[in-house]
């Protein structure tokens, strides 16, 4: 595991003279009045490379706020709250630490766990799952997030409901694709043509602004001969950020992936697949569930629509109160505003049961080149209480374009 370095200090580095300081703001975006993540390349800060970070904090008004280093080295990560005009400084710091909780990452028994201290966020399965006793083992899966956890710990995600044994809380298999003109499903596993597996962990990092993972996995062609199975490698990262404060946290989801085979592969237009689906939780339905998307529908009219969001809110799980994850689509993604698939409230015998996904074949095909490398972006914001259209549309506004720095 990498623990990315960040301010106040998590590596020992070396000691450093220099006594300059930095000082940059924020250019303010009309409409956007949530905190966010903001970056600062270090190449536009002249001399600041790792040796000078190790002695520096960055301020706003005399309080430190918590940085960290990217993964490669290049650029430094904090938030920012739109409501602070002042200047930020980085500049040498003065001895004085500032308590900071971080994102860690722990592995445990095929589980890799994300928490903020004490408060586990969610779990990616890298370990194989087995479905239950008397249920058919084509239905074993691995590379999904399962737990996903509201910020006061109740779990919002879901894994093989017998209705849906093919169901695995956050994951995102295509459905009807074409490999060489023969149909394979890497959703529905019961046809056993297709499915998506955890291969190997290409990184993971810790810090106090985020903390996360990137894993590889294959989309495994079942049909196909031994030595010419992969169809698809995926590398998924998923990056938890810290907030700031105790009823909401943010995921960063990206996954990029390209085929290997000679001719590509082809997803075919349907109603659901690949994107971003989630199953919730199996305590919400259609009498305790609410949708919300960018463009004013919701549970009766969004399923088919398109949106730049989406938020789905549900009872708690004491019953006083709500909590729920409000789905962003970034701009550059296939058929963006994006296409989704919703349940119909009657659904599940009447239940009502909730599915959410982004899904960019829903309306158009979309065919995969040879060895190209192509990528869907999307962030939740997972949150307790209450989330209002405005600040969702905040949201999305800083995700589709980050706030900018203006050196001094």
């Amino acid at each position: 595991m990498k623990y990315v370095f960040f301010g106040y200090v998590l590596l020992l580095l070396q000691s450093c003279n220099h006594s300059e300081s930095y000082r940059f703001n924020i250019a303010e975006m009309d409409g956007i009045s949530q905190a966010s993540p903001v970056s600062v390349p270090l190449e536009s800060l002249g001399s600041v490379d790792w040796a000078t970070l190790g002695n520096m904090s960055l301020t706003y008004e005399g309080r430190k706020v918590p940085f960290q280093l990217d993964e490669n080295g290049k650029s430094l990560w904090f938030l920012h709250t739109p409501q602070n005009t002042a200047e930020y400084k980085l500049e040498k710091a003065d001895g004085d630490t500032a308590d900071t909780t971080l994102i860690k990452v722990n592995k445990n028994n095929g589980n890799l766990q994300l928490s903020k201290g004490s408060n586990q966020l969610l779990s990616y399965r890298y370990g194989m799952t087995y479905p239950p006793e008397g249920v058919d083992s084509i239905f074993q899966k691995s590379g999904y997030i399962h737990p996903l956890l509201s910020p006061s710990g109740d779990t919002l995600s879901r894994i093989q409901p017998p209705d849906h044994y093919h169901h695995y809380g956050i994951w995102g298999p295509w459905t009807h694709t074409q490999i060489e003109g023969e149909r394979v499903d890497f959703w529905n596993l019961v046809e056993r043509q297709g499915t998506v597996l955890f291969k190997d962990f290409n990184d993971t990092f810790s810090g106090p602004v985020y903390g996360g993972f990137s894993a590889h996995q294959e989309h495994i062609n079942l049909k196909a001969e031994e030595d010419n199975r992969i169809a698809l490698n995926e590398n998924l990262e998923v990056k938890v950020w810290d907030l700031g404060r105790p009823d909401r946290y943010m995921v960063d989801y990206t996954s990029q992936f390209n085929s290997p085979l000679e001719n590509g592969i082809l997803f075919e237009a349907y109603r659901y697949g690949g994107g971003l689906g989630m199953r919730f939780t199996e305590r919400w339905h259609k009498d305790n569930c609410t949708v919300l998307t960018s463009e004013g529908n919701d549970r009766l009219s969004a399923d088919g629509t398109n949106a730049r969001w989406c938020m789905v809110t549900g009872e708690s799980a004491n019953g006083q109160g709500t909590n729920g994850v409000l789905f962003l689509s970034y701009p550059e993604n296939k058929s963006h505003p994006e296409p989704m698939r919703i349940w119909p409230i009657d659904g599940n015998g009447g239940r009502g049961d909730m599915f959410f996904e982004f899904c960019p074949i829903r309306h158009e095909e979309w065919n995969i080149e040879p060895n190209k490398d192509y990528r869907l972006k999307y962030r939740m914001v997972v949150f307790e209480g209450k989330l209002t259209a405005d600040e969702a549309e905040s949201y999305w506004k800083s995700f589709a374009g980050m706030p900018k720095i203006v050196k001094e």
